[in-house]
């Protein structure tokens, strides 16, 4: 069923496998797992950015680097297929002209349009989690799964499904969670280091109260936007996503239905971050306006030279619409 990517790793001796700019639990897990899966070869672990700090309960994760291996025999992106959230990457004259040279290979769970620039070989299938389609590659061409594979794999599952529960999970997903499991995965165990590292300081407790002081309402109160400003970023980042902080208190008001948490950035970036509720599965749709993807329930984009005040009057814009279609 995989026998394109098997062919991609035959002749391969030494691999770097690729995270987008925006790390997350399930990029971050899905480089590690491939990590311990490629046993007998030599693998490089690049990240453009520093891997967060409310990240780093990942077995391993100081294994990223910000050094780009130009001599790998192939290089391997996971957990996205979108040109713009490769750009840092796109941007570096000398990586740029290594991945139009080298062999890539992609893969990706999003449903969000393949569009890199540079010649690759894709597996792209919609699933819960990039480390779930990671484990059914594993399977399927009888990679053997350690316990530490299977960790980091369940890991990034949980993460990608808030602990099993967003509607993305399937009864296969369970299956798979019970088969690492019998591999050696303790969910309780998995738990405990998140919690350990969700901790926060009073500091960022305080923050966290100035952050729901700020929250914005519109549409009747069915849209919720924040924004977190570039003082702000270069303040806490660091310590604590902003993002994390506050967006899953943003869903849980009553009325809201979509959420949106809007950063910008001196050089005319701006990201935003989306979660919408189950009753209105729309966020990568609302991402998608900004020209980023992601899942139902949880998307992104970037875009530049525009204002928090014109992303916003952009979203009451286009979010009825894209409710009324539910």
């Amino acid at each position: 069923m995989y026998n394109k990517f098997a062919e991609f790793l035959k002749d391969k001796t030494k691999i770097c496998i690729i995270q987008a700019e925006n790390p997350d639990g399930d990029s971050l897990s899905s480089a590690i797992s491939l990590d311990y899966l490629f046993s007998d070869k030599e693998v490089s672990l690049y990240c453009p950015v520093d891997i967060p700090k409310y990240l780093r309960y990942f077995t391993d994760w100081s294994r990223i680097t910000n050094e780009f291996d130009y001599k790998a025999d192939g290089y391997i992106i996971v957990d996205t297929a979108a040109e713009v959230l490769l750009s840092k990457l796109l941007d570096d004259t000398a990586i740029r002209n290594r991945l139009f040279s080298a062999p890539v290979f992609v893969l990706d769970h999003h449903e969000t349009e393949d569009d890199l620039p540079f010649s690759h070989d894709s597996i792209i299938e919609v699933c819960p989690a990039c480390a779930e389609l990671i484990y059914r590659i594993a399977k399927d061409l009888e990679i053997e799964v350690t316990k530490e594979a299977a960790e980091a794999i369940f890991q990034g599952i949980l993460s990608d499904t808030l602990g099993l529960t967003s509607d993305s999970v399937t009864a296969e997903t369970f299956d798979i969670a019970a088969e690492l499991t019998r591999l050696g995965a303790n969910v309780a165990d998995l738990e405990d280091r998140r919690r350990e590292f969700m901790k926060k300081s009073q500091r960022i407790l305080d923050y966290k109260a100035d952050l729901i002081k700020r929250i914005e309402y519109s549409l009747d109160g069915e849209l919720a936007t924040i924004h977190i400003p570039w003082d702000d970023i270069r303040e806490y980042s660091d310590e604590y996503n902003p993002n994390v902080l506050i967006l899953e208190e943003m869903r849980l008001v009553e009325g809201v239905k979509i959420a949106v948490a809007v950063k910008t950035y001196p050089d005319g970036k701006v990201t935003g971050k989306i979660r919408s509720t189950h009753e209105a599965p729309i966020a990568e749709k609302v991402a998608g306006y900004f020209g980023g993807g992601g899942h139902p329930y949880a998307a992104g984009f970037r875009t530049y030279d525009t204002t928090y005040e014109e992303v916003v009057k952009d979203l009451v814009k286009i979010v009825p619409e894209l409710l009324a279609n539910v």
